[in-house]
């Protein structure tokens, strides 16, 4: 009996300690798939950065960040105005420059400057598309910020599928390759190549790149690395990775208003949003991250956001296999606790029954088991 109970309390104790070692090894498990989830930081809320206060500027509808001068940025007005640029001051929202160009605007939306410090004006809005062709003006950014006429130049674009209405230009970094993004209230929009090198003679045909991202796109940036552009939507800005099939790999609420600018921030992966009105505040928001993925999303295709379908899975298996193994100590310690308990108070009177049967002597009758 003795070797049982010891072989049964050597059982127990191994099938317990199996199951204290099983609980922090599942916890630390579904410690680590939580982290690997949730291993993108939430990003920093919006800092204002600056105000638009100029009583001439009434609906910037474009924002481009100077190469000549640091701590400047250029915007524009919507439809309604002559042809001028903005020079603005990031600290302090004061206009530093008018810079004057002579052309005939329709609905300039889009701003943009290359690495040589060429301004890009796009006049390509057309809420009715109905316009034949649309029109791009560029002009130096200045040596010194003081209002200025400026000369410009012309070039004219033309879609392959027809009239669309536009409030994005991109320029690539490297080449200064244009694009442009359609705005569309309802479907999707697409992205159109300008050619390599435009020509002002003549109108310049567009090329259909790709479909545009979800959303009312109203403004886009290339970050510097040339790799990503940042797109503006009324309610939200998007990161997506460029290339021959542009995909979003990221998405961040940006709900300051309708949102209608979007710009290089003062660090490579900051971007500037502003919304429409006098007043235009402009705030500073890291851009969009990608979201750690076990596999990398196929081309053409928004990557599937992460999920923990599979991590779950795993857990709950781990999780029944660690129940039965408690189950099991459980049984064993209860098979333990009856085979070692003490004898019983009916036990030792039997045993002192028997032993006064052997010796002769006569037990108190207070404790004679009766006959049965």
């Amino acid at each position: 009996m003795t070797r049982l109970r010891a072989a049964f309390a050597l059982v127990g104790a191994t099938l317990c300690t199996l199951a204290g070692v099983a609980l922090p090894t599942t916890a630390t498990t579904a410690s680590a798939a939580s982290a690997s989830v949730q291993a993108d930081p939430t990003p920093a809320a919006p800092k204002k950065l600056f105000t638009i206060r100029d009583d001439r500027i009434k609906e910037s509808s474009g924002l481009a960040k100077s190469v000549k001068h640091p701590g400047t940025y250029y915007t524009v007005n919507d439809s309604g105005d002559t042809g001028r640029v903005f020079a603005i001051d990031s600290t302090t929202g004061k206009v530093e420059a008018v810079l004057r160009f002579g052309a005939k605007v329709s609905d300039v939306e889009a701003l943009g400057v290359d690495r040589n410090g060429t301004i890009y004006i796009a006049d390509i809005g057309d809420n009715k598309a109905d316009r034949e062709q649309i029109e791009i003006y560029t002009i130096p950014e200045p040596e010194t910020l003081e209002d200025a006429d400026v000369k410009y130049h012309q070039f004219d674009f033309k879609y392959p599928d027809g009239a669309h209405d536009a409030e994005t230009l991109l320029i690539e970094p490297g080449t200064s390759q244009l694009y442009i993004v359609t705005k569309e209230l309802k479907g999707t929009g697409a992205i159109y190549a300008a050619p390599p090198a435009p020509s002002r003679q003549g109108t310049n045909d567009l090329s259909k790149l790709a479909p545009a991202p979800s959303g009312i796109i109203t403004d886009g940036t290339f970050l510097p690395d040339g790799q990503r552009v940042v797109l503006r939507t009324y309610t939200d800005v998007a990161t997506v990775a460029w290339g021959d099939t542009p995909t979003v790999v990221a998405r961040g609420a940006a709900a300051l208003g309708q949102g209608e600018t979007v710009a290089v921030g003062p660090t490579d992966n900051t971007v500037l949003v502003g919304s429409e009105g006098a007043n235009s505040a402009i705030y500073q928001l890291t851009a969009p991250t990608k979201a750690v993925a076990s596999t990398p999303p196929s081309a053409g295709a928004t990557p599937k956001q992460a999920t923990t379908s599979d991590s779950g899975s795993s857990d709950s298996g781990k999780s029944h296999n660690l129940r039965w193994i408690i189950i099991g100590a459980g049984l064993f310690a209860l098979i333990i606790t009856i085979v070692t308990f003490p004898p019983g108070r009916r036990e030792r009177l039997d045993r002192q029954a028997e032993n006064d049967r052997l010796t002769g002597q006569s037990p108190p009758t207070g404790h004679r088991r009766p006959h049965v």
